[in-house]
C-alpha cells in the first residue's frame, strides 16, 4: 500500500502579497498584482508591465542577510516561502526530527539580479562603439563577484535552504519550465511513498523579470502587448486574451507522511491524492494541439488518486491567456473530465497575479488546498467577452462560496511538460 502523503505547511511570496493570508484574501476579492515594470527600464519594450513582488522585507527572513548579498530573487523568495512552511508545521519543535529523514525536492528557476552590473562591463568593454571580447573578458574576471555564476545554478535555492533548514535527505531540483513546482510536489510525493523519506519541503521559486527574460517572451510572442491597460492584460479563456503576463514569487509545501504526521499532532491541510507527469513529444514551444499529453496526464493523476472524475469539485487551470494554451486545455480537461466537466467550475489565478513560471504550480497547489478548506473557489478575473472554443465555467471576475472535497491542479509548461496534481481534504 501507498504511504499517505498529506500537507502541514504552506508559504508563499507573490504578487498578490507575501504570506499565506494576504494573497488567499487578495485571490477572494478579485485583486490585482499587475503594474510598470520597475525592476529595470522597459520603455523601448513591446511589453512594458509584470506582476512583480512588491514590499517584501528579505532581511528580516534570515539572521545574517550579507551572507545572500549576491543571492538571486528566487533565492530569497524561496526563503521567505519556505521559512513560513517550516515554522507553520512545527516539524523543528518535534524531538523526534530527523535531518535525514527530511529533504528537498523544488521546481526553481532564475532570478538574477546582477543585470546592471554586467551590462556597465559590456559598455565599458565597447572600443569605438565595437564590443572588444579581449577587454571585456579581462574586465568580466577583474571585477565581477566569484558568486555570480555559482548564484546562477537551478540547484542553489534548494542548497540554501537544505543549509538553513538542516535537510539532510533528498535534495534535488527540477526545472521543467512552466510545469516545475507541480513536478516536483509530484516526485516529493513518491519520495515519501517509498519510504525514503518521512517529511520533504517542496515547490518552487523563480523571477524572469529581467531584460533576457521578458525579451524571449516577447520575441515568442507569448506575452501580452496590452501596455494600456495592464491591470487587464490577463484575462484567461476571454476571447480577446492576447498572452500571458509574467509574474515572479515563491510557494513551498510541507509535505508529510501520514502517521508521522498524526504522532506529533500536527496541523493538516490537505492530501496529496494524485500525480500525473507526462510529455506531448511535440513541439517545445506549442502544446500538442489536441491536448493528447495534457489528457493522459489528467487520467493518469485519477487513477494515482483512484478517484472518479465526478469527484473532483474544482479545476485550478493552467490558464496562461494564450490563445492556444487556454483553447486546448479546455479540450484536455473535457478530455480528461468527460462529462463532467461541464459541471466542473474551473479558474485561472494567473488572471490576477500572472505567471510566476516554474513557481507557478506551487502556488496553484496552496490555492487548492485553501479553497478546499474553506469552500471558496477564486475567480477568473478579466473575464468580459466568452470564446465560443472555450465554453467551461470559468467562475468569472467573482469568487464562488463552494463546498468541495478535491481539486485538480494542472501546469503545462514549455518543451512539452504536462504535470496534474489532485489535492483532498484530509478525511482520517
Amino acid at each position: 500500500m501507498k504511504r499517505r502523503v498529506v500537507v502541514t505547511g504552506i508559504g508563499c511570496v507573490t504578487p498578490l502579497g507575501n504570506d499565506v493570508p494576504t494573497m488567499w484574501k487578495a485571490q477572494q476579492e478579485g485583486c490585482n498584482g499587475v503594474g510598470t515594470i520597475t525592476h529595470f527600464d522597459a520603455t523601448r519594450f513591446p511589453t512594458k508591465f509584470a506582476a512583480e513582488v512588491r514590499n517584501y522585507d528579505f532581511d528580516s527572513q534570515v539572521d545574517d542577510p550579507a551572507r545572500f548579498a549576491d543571492a538571486g530573487r528566487n533565492i530569497r523568495f524561496a526563503i521567505g516561502a519556505a521559512n513560513q512552511a517550516v515554522q507553520g508545521s512545527g516539524i523543528h519543535e518535534d524531538r523526534r526530527f530527523d535531518p535525514a529523514r527530511f529533504g528537498i525536492y523544488l521546481g526553481a528557476g532564475e532570478g538574477q539580479q546582477n543585470f546592471e552590473q554586467f551590462m556597465s562591463l559590456v559598455a565599458d568593454s565597447c572600443k569605438d562603439g565595437e564590443p572588444d571580447l579581449q577587454r571585456f573578458t579581462t574586465d568580466f574576471i577583474r571585477r565581477m563577484n566569484p558568486r555570480f555564476e555559482l548564484e546562477l545554478e537551478p540547484n542553489m535555492p534548494a542548497a540554501h535552504l537544505s543549509s538553513l533548514f538542516n535537510a539532510q535527505g533528498p535534495n534535488l531540483n527540477c526545472l521543467t519550465a512552466c510545469a516545475a513546482s507541480s513536478q516536483a510536489i509530484g516526485e516529493a510525493t513518491e519520495i515519501i511513498r517509498r519510504n525514503d523519506a518521512d517529511i520533504m519541503l517542496s515547490g518552487g521559486a523563480h523571477s524572469m523579470i529581467h531584460p533576457f527574460g521578458v525579451t524571449g517572451f516577447n520575441l515568442l510572442t507569448a506575452l501580452s502587448e496590452r501596455n494600456d491597460s495592464p491591470r487587464t492584460a490577463s484575462r484567461p479563456f476571454d476571447l480577446n486574451r492576447d498572452g500571458f503576463v509574467l509574474g515572479e514569487g515563491a510557494g513551498m509545501l510541507i509535505l508529510e507522511e501520514l502517521e508521522h504526521a498524526r504522532a506529533r499532532g500536527a496541523s493538516i491541510y490537505g492530501e496529496i491524492r494524485g500525480y500525473g507527469s507526462t510529455a506531448d513529444a511535440f513541439r517545445i514551444t506549442d502544446i500538442h494541439p489536441q491536448g493528447r499529453g495534457a489528457i493522459s496526464c489528467i487520467k493518469m493523476a485519477l487513477r494515482d488518486a483512484e478517484i472518479n472524475p465526478e469527484e473532483i469539485g474544482y479545476v485550478n487551470a493552467h490558464g496562461t491567456s494564450t490563445k492556444v494554451n487556454d483553447q486546448v486545455e479546455t479540450m484536455a480537461i473535457k478530455g480528461g473530465l468527460g462529462e463532467h466537466a461541464w459541471k466542473t467550475p474551473v479558474s485561472s489565478i494567473k488572471s490576477m497575479m500572472g505567471h510566476l513560471i516554474a513557481a507557478a504550480g506551487a502556488v496553484e497547489a496552496i490555492t487548492c488546498l485553501l479553497a478546499i478548506r474553506d469552500g471558496v473557489l477564486p475567480p477568473t478575473v478579466n473575464y468580459e467577452t466568452p470564446d465560443p472554443d472555450c465554453d467551461l465555467d470559468y467562475i468569472p471576475n467573482q469568487a464562488r462560496e463552494t463546498r468541495i472535497k478535491a481539486a485538480l491542479s494542472n501546469s503545462f509548461g514549455f518543451g512539452g511538460q504536462n504535470v496534474a496534481l489532485i489535492l483532498s481534504g484530509f478525511t482520517g
